[in-house]
């Protein structure tokens, strides 16, 4: 079946307190994408953001984040007054989220919310840390020492709870109790208002693709809780990190940070870590977008310490065994490979075993009439055709900066004459195409210009900001992608 997506995450609806959340305007949103006849609505991880922003750097891999939790729904359970959270300045620009103020204010929000909180009166919160004790222990301890240490990674905590010591865990869980059980309270209350919108989606015919990192954060629960997942050394430092090599992009490369798996420790195990992640992340979204597939066919390892990526080594990874396995323990998946990047025959064979769609993204494409994002390339419909990603340019910002040569061969292969309508062009080139699903950001059909992009990879500092409003989501918007819909059965 041929579906059209919209991109936008859930920190770009609209909000009056300075960021997206999962009341009212998320619930307005999948109005309008039912108006528009979009199918589905695709969001980046939903996981707490640390440093710099991302959703791709993490506190946790299973842990939902605390800002997206709406404080009118919580007024509406007598958890808050209004005064207590509409008396706050959320915001220093409306179009910008200022993540400082969001941080400096959320949590002591929560946390009134958190004092009338009785368990008792809400039978679904045992349930929930039962079937989530798993991961939400370790995470709700995490963040309560997290707390108690003014923000510190845990690797610049006292050395026996950076080590993870019994000892210390023990004596830590009883002097944090009342912290451990509010962040247990703020996932529970992530959890409760996440099922209701994706149920509310669901009833209304949207599916939601969600996505999940390769890689965790070095600051995390993972890194710090099991060390054994990592390469890590008997200090629990990584012995290498993740990253990119060199391109004619990025001349010196791109140093994630990130800790690399022990893969052969999750092999001995029989990926068990790996398949209840995906099981999690199975039953949180609808579709389910690996980010940097093709680390798992093989990955680029950076000496710890290094200053860029321009020193490394490729090293295979688990392959096709993982989910092979992964699907014999949960059945058939529906999962969406970002296979971007350095693409090798080996990686386009793990695809091929795995039968996963890959992504096409056209801002790629014009260049040459060879290229494999340009739809007429499109061997088959199982992919995704996006016009740009979270990583790209908005269309507007794409197309000034695009070269005179690459200009000029936009105008031609999208048949427009006028610099102008290529961004309209590129759109209705993804939606006519093979492709099963095809994606725009929102910015798209918003016309945001290069203040609209939604992250710039490599750089830190101004990622993550992108806001919409309500007056964005006109009836006219919604009648014009149901047409761009109607016209090319999707």
């Amino acid at each position: 079946m041929r579906k059209s997506c919209i991109l936008m995450h859930i920190s770009s609806l609209p909000s009056e307190y300075g960021i997206g959340k999962m009341g009212r305007h998320a619930f307005e949103f999948v109005d309008f994408l039912k108006k528009s006849k979009t199918k589905c609505w695709q969001i980046l991880p939903l996981s707490p953001t640390s440093y710099g922003d991302s959703p791709y750097q993490s506190f946790s891999v299973n842990a939902g984040n605390p800002y997206f939790i709406d404080f009118e729904i919580l007024e509406s359970d007598g958890l808050l007054e209004n005064h207590e959270y509409t008396s706050i300045e959320w915001e220093s620009s409306p179009e910008k989220i200022d993540y400082s103020i969001i941080y400096d204010h959320c949590f002591d929000v929560l946390r009134v919310a958190f004092s009338r909180f009785k368990a008792s009166k809400f039978p679904a919160y045992k349930k929930f840390c039962e079937k989530n004790k798993s991961w939400l222990d370790e995470y709700a301890l995490f963040m309560a020492l997290k707390f108690k240490n003014g923000g510190k990674a845990w690797y610049e905590w006292e050395t026996d709870i950076s080590l993870h010591k019994t000892k210390a865990v023990s004596e830590a869980k009883k002097e944090l109790k009342k912290d451990i059980n509010f962040f247990k309270f703020v996932q529970f209350e992530f959890n409760r208002q996440w099922t209701e919108l994706k149920k509310y989606a669901n009833i209304n015919g949207i599916e939601i693709i969600g996505d999940i990192p390769i890689y965790c954060a070095l600051d995390s629960v993972e890194a710090w809780a099991s060390p054994k997942l990592f390469w890590f050394d008997s200090k629990h430092c990584p012995v290498s990190v993740a990253g990119c090599p060199p391109d004619e992009f990025s001349p010196t490369g791109q140093l994630w940070g990130n800790p690399l798996y022990d893969w052969e420790y999750h092999k001995k195990t029989g990926y068990v870590w790996w398949i209840n992640r995906i099981k999690n992340a199975s039953e949180l979204y609808d579709i389910v977008r690996i980010d940097h597939f093709r680390g798992f066919e093989s990955y680029y390892t950076i000496p710890y310490g290094s200053e860029d990526a321009t020193v490394g080594e490729w090293k295979k990874g688990p392959d096709y065994e993982l989910f092979r396995m992964a699907e014999e323990k949960l059945g058939k998946l529906n999962i969406i490979a970002e296979d971007l990047g350095f693409i090798t025959p080996e990686v386009r064979q793990l695809l091929d075993n795995c039968g996963y769609p890959g992504m096409k993204v056209l801002q790629f494409g014009f260049d040459n009439g060879e290229n494999e994002h340009l739809p007429h390339n499109f061997t088959n419909a199982n992919c995704l055709a996006y016009t740009g990603t979270h990583d790209n340019e908005t269309l507007i910002g794409w197309v000034e900066s695009m070269s005179p040569k690459s200009l000029k061969f936009a105008k031609q292969y999208l048949n427009v004459k006028k610099k102008k309508d290529i961004p309209e062009a590129v759109i209705r080139s993804a939606w006519a195409s093979v492709a099963e699903i095809a994606i725009a950001q929102i910015q798209d059909f918003l016309d945001s210009g290069k203040e609209g992009r939604m992250n710039t990879p490599s750089v830190l500092g101004g990622n993550w900001q992108f806001r919409t409003h309500e007056s964005d989501f006109t009836p006219q918007l919604a009648k014009r992608i149901r047409k761009l819909n109607k016209l090319y059965n999707r």
